[in-house]
């Protein structure tokens, strides 16, 4: 298969949702909605950072539009549970249906970094403490947990911090898994058996060569196509297993062996990949939207160079703090450094940039986008931005969308 990047970019979009009607502009957003989406990507990546909305609420809006996120709290915290939480591309909320295909990882302790592994060799007995404290009074805070450990220093030498390391084993190990996040943000601990629908707790488990073809298959799916880069990293896998299951796929003809213009490395289509003659989307997207995540990919698809930088001193950020792609069509023609001021009732604009290739109608579409994005956070207004190529335009827009 020959694919040219506008080809494989429309490819992309549709297995993400993107070719959709989103059913937040003109009605109500339901459980069934959420289920599609949730099925379609696998996942929604969570990111403790809320200076605008945190990133697991985001994807849902960018493909469904205005939506109320107590549907995402009832799939992730309720019965029947819908999602649950575990080490996926990151910390994310999981497609239930995918708990078998990450049994191994649990098992093998495979991508465990240390403190975790630490706290197993140094102190066995007060992890076996731990998790018998969530059996008998869960589901717990690790700080409900600290509060009920000895105080005798000298029985393990515990402290908070050994408390969590000793939850988060047992997490990553799938000994205890999140009945809930609180208004703290803080994960409740329970047992698997309280929390994991008996269908999925109770299938056969799969083996590491299985559960790799099932996580590749998934990854082909929700990309629609990709390099083995891609399809490795979707579910952050090690690169010997990712491949296996690449080959075991095309060898059952579910990819398809695909060079993609410009590219350097071969690409797999997944067989049931649509192939959108045209895409009409419109939509903010978080850094870790799985769509921009892999950021060589979005470099390639896009022509877009996109980095985050939270984590780079303000002086030496070229965009800013929180910066949203913005796709229009099928390109992504913009980006914007949003913030949450709740205070004061205002989705703060801090710089707006056009890409090269925005077309002329970018400051409108992304005014009518930011409107929409304040109402479904509850803010009552958008403040223009300070700064960027694309201000000037954006502040008329953004009057023009008040009258």
């Amino acid at each position: 298969m020959n694919l040219t990047t506008t080809q494989a970019r429309r490819i992309a979009l549709g297995a993400q949702g993107f070719t959709r009607p989103r059913p937040g502009l003109d009605g109500e957003v339901a459980a069934r909605h959420l289920n599609r989406v949730a099925e379609r990507l696998g996942f929604f990546q969570i990111d403790s950072v809320n200076v605008l909305v945190r990133a697991h609420y985001m994807p849902l809006f960018s493909r469904l539009g205005p939506y109320d996120r107590e549907l995402l709290h009832r799939a992730a915290s309720r019965r029947p549970r819908r999602l649950f939480e575990y080490w996926a591309h990151e910390a994310a909320l999981v497609d239930v249906n995918l708990w078998q295909a990450f049994q191994f990882r649990m098992e093998s302790g495979a991508r465990m970094w240390g403190s975790m592994g630490r706290i197993m060799q140094d102190k066995p007995e007060f992890v076996a403490w731990v998790l018998e404290e969530v059996r008998a009074k869960g589901p717990l805070t690790a700080r409900e947990v600290e509060h009920d450990a000895p105080r005798d220093k000298d029985n393990w030498g515990w402290n908070w911090s050994e408390v969590k390391m000793a939850l988060e084993y047992l997490f990553y190990k799938g000994q205890v898994t999140a009945a809930r996040r609180n208004s703290a943000f803080e994960r409740v601990y329970d047992l698997p058996e309280r929390v994991i629908p008996q269908a999925q707790l109770g299938a056969e488990p799969l083996d590491s060569r299985a559960a790799h073809r099932m996580l590749v298959s998934h990854a082909a799916r929700a990309l629609g196509v990709g390099t083995a880069q891609c399809l490795r990293d979707y579910f952050r896998m090690a690169p010997e297993p990712a491949k296996e299951a690449i080959d075991d796929l095309v060898a059952t003809g579910e990819l398809v062996p695909t060079t993609i213009t410009g590219w350097k490395r071969p690409a797999y289509l997944h067989r049931d990949a649509t192939r959108p003659r045209k895409v009409a989307a419109r939509a903010l997207l978080s850094p870790f939207d799985p769509l921009v995540f892999e950021r060589t990919r979005t470099e390639q698809l896009f022509d877009f160079r996109y980095r985050i930088e939270i984590y780079v001193p303000a002086e030496k950020r070229v965009h800013g703090y929180y910066v949203l792609p913005f796709l229009l069509g099928d390109r992504l023609v913009a980006r914007v450094d949003l913030k949450a001021d709740r205070q004061a009732g205002a989705l703060v604009v801090h710089g707006a940039w056009a890409e090269s290739h925005a077309p002329d109608e970018t400051a409108d579409e992304l005014a009518a986008e930011l409107r929409l994005m304040a109402g479904w956070l509850g803010l009552e207004t958008v403040t223009p931005p300070a700064k960027g190529d694309l201000a000037g335009e954006l502040t008329q827009s953004l009057a023009r969308h008040l009258d």
